[in-house]
């Protein structure tokens, strides 16, 4: 592949770094927690005002528990023409209010704020990906089409529906979340994702009175989280994790019930199907139990196929074109990137360097935003492979 437009995209890019910047400053300002709808509407209409000035089209689909989602792409485009989809989430996991001790600040090369890195600097390079493609007039050989969620931090329960139909007809798709570690590698591969419910029910009886006419649901229930640990697998990846409980009444009744929340994470479906029949197979410990589990796979696993790999070699290569030695890892977390790898080639971790995520020194690298812009529009203007 070549790119022989670099040089014009890294001068474009560098003229209007002062405006990216500001760009970021005034998404990362507009605070919003998935758990708070309306707070989101005010970053739509502000990438909704960018995008259209490009000549793209904009819809949004409002949330029933959400601010639900927004789609883009060019008004002039050609009919039936292929799509790539580029993918992002506008909301956050910090509360209302978090920047009254966790202001926006701008020193040493960083900008620190909460959101920053996870992801809106991601949306600050689409947005100035597809700017520099309309004012250059680079070709594209598929349509770009933009999905911007507001619930991604809590699954994008109400967003899948609409990313897996995009998914379906896409030639590929480019996710900008965060990029792993300091050197900004891409994510090729993401853990899946899946939850269940364990109830029990004992027999209550007085702790004092008829101790043995009582069978406690918290002793089955500290029985069967052990079983649940035995489950883990470092080397294949797998994690079960039991990570809350309740259960019982009174310290003087024997518990008549109880009940966890497992978390289930693993690196291919094959495992995922395997460690959901046994969950679900959970059989009582002691007579007079009565157990029930409920749950599934919720995102399933980013898998290396050869799709994604060839996508991931064609980005390697893009990389070299700007001097970047870009290099690849697997996360345990998981994106939008889960439900699109189902579907179509797919490149996760495509934001800007940084660090911490969901945590108080979260930042990114200033000087990385112009290059993973550019690594974007090379990516955009490829030709399908």
């Amino acid at each position: 592949m070549k790119w022989e437009s670099t040089d014009r995209i890294l001068t474009f890019l560098e003229g209007h770094r002062p405006a990216m910047v500001s760009l970021l400053k005034e998404l990362v300002m507009m605070e919003s927690p998935t758990s708070s709808p309306e707070l989101q509407v005010p970053i739509f209409q502000l990438v909704r005002h960018q995008l259209e000035g490009i000549g793209y089209s904009v819809f949004r689909m409002p949330g029933k528990e959400t601010g639900g989602y927004l789609i883009s792409h060019p008004v002039k485009r050609e009919k039936g023409a292929s799509v790539q989809l580029l993918i992002g989430h506008c909301d956050t996991v910090w509360p209302v209010h978090t920047l009254r001790d966790m202001p926006v600040q701008i020193s040493q090369g960083k900008m620190k704020g909460p959101g920053v890195f996870d992801m809106k600097a991601g949306i600050t390079q689409m947005i100035f990906a597809l700017k520099a493609i309309a004012f250059l007039g680079l070709p594209l050989a598929l349509t770009p089409v933009l999905v911007l969620n507001s619930d991604e931090e809590k699954g994008s329960r109400e967003s899948t529906g609409a990313i897996r139909r995009l998914s379906r007809i896409a030639s590929r798709a480019f996710v900008l979340e965060p990029p792993f570690g300091p050197e900004g590698k891409l994510k090729t591969e993401r853990k899946g994702l899946g939850r269940f419910t364990l109830k029990i029910t004992g027999v209550p009886a007085h702790a004092g009175l008829d101790p043995g006419k009582g069978v406690s649901a918290i002793l089955e229930l500290s029985q069967q989280v052990q079983r649940l640990f035995s489950l883990n697998d470092p080397e294949k990846g797998i994690t079960v994790n039991v990570g809350m409980v309740e259960g019982g009444t009174e310290a003087n009744i024997i518990a008549p019930s109880s009940s966890a929340v497992i978390e289930l994470r693993v690196r291919t479906a094959a495992d995922g199907e395997s460690m959901t029949r046994k969950i679900l197979d959970l059989k009582p410990i002691h007579p007079g139990i009565r157990l029930s589990v409920t749950g599934g796979m919720g995102r399933p696993p980013m898998e290396k196929t050869m799709r994604n790999k060839k996508l991931w070699l064609a980005a390697k290569k893009a990389g070299n074109a700007l001097g970047i030695d870009l290099g690849e890892a697997g996360a345990g977390g998981g994106s939008d990137g889960n439900t699109t790898s189902q579907y179509t080639a797919t490149l996760d971790g495509l934001g800007t360097p940084g660090d911490g995520a969901h945590a108080r020194h979260e930042h990114i690298l200033l000087d990385k935003l112009v290059e993973r812009t550019a690594l974007l529009i090379l990516l955009i203007t490829m030709k399908a492979i």
